[in-house]
């Protein structure tokens, strides 16, 4: 071939077969990257026309201040963890709080491992059951019906069973990293308000 003669038939194929291999590869990437998770709170979370990210800082911060905070609480500790279950995917993705930390969100990821453990939630379950779930067993106590409060708890999200969850809500360990990841929600938001640090 001389030099400055346009590519062969030859070349001109390798070169597209070697264009559509690479959107192949990029197609299947894409297809591998898991679902974006979603998560929202009930309509009765948040009173008036509140901030329900805002309301579920402030609560959370309180409730796993210590494990006597919510100790034989069972309806109040369904809420709290269904608010950080809330949280943990709210603040990494909140795109009114676009300065929040990336580390927040990590130690939120932590800290859902931890409290999952503890009452014994299903590593994979979506968010968005385990906060409706729980909020209903919430609901159930309040009203006295602790069997309602089982049924609310459905096996795909607590293996375990609704009795042994409701068990587990009456009876909260001490959860320390889900304590830390509620009080780096609180001062991720004092930054973002310029106020100082510590607890709602």
């Amino acid at each position: 071939m001389h030099r400055g003669a346009a590519p062969s038939r030859l070349e001109d194929t390798s070169m597209t077969a070697h264009l559509r291999l690479l959107a192949l590869l990029a197609l299947g990437a894409c297809g591998a990257l898991p679902p974006a998770q979603y998560a929202s709170l009930p309509p009765d979370a948040v009173a008036g026309a509140g901030d329900p990210l805002r309301s579920a800082v402030a609560n959370t911060s309180v409730a796993f201040a210590s494990p006597q905070k919510l100790a034989g609480r069972p309806a109040e500790a369904a809420q709290a963890v269904a608010q950080m279950e809330y949280l943990a995917v709210e603040i990494p993705n909140n795109v009114r709080y676009p300065s929040i930390s990336p580390t927040v969100g990590t130690q939120f990821a932590q800290a859902r491992r931890e409290w999952r453990s503890a009452l014994g939630i299903a590593p994979d379950a979506p968010p968005q059951p385990v906060i409706e779930s729980l909020y209903a067993a919430s609901r159930a106590i309040r009203a006295g019906q602790p069997d309602a409060a089982a049924s609310a708890l459905p096996a795909a999200v607590f293996p375990q069973g609704g009795q042994t969850a409701v068990l587990r809500l009456a009876s909260m360990p001490g959860l320390p990293l889900t304590n830390q990841a509620a009080v780096a929600a609180t001062d991720a938001l004092r930054r973002t308000d310029g106020a100082p640090r510590g607890r709602f």
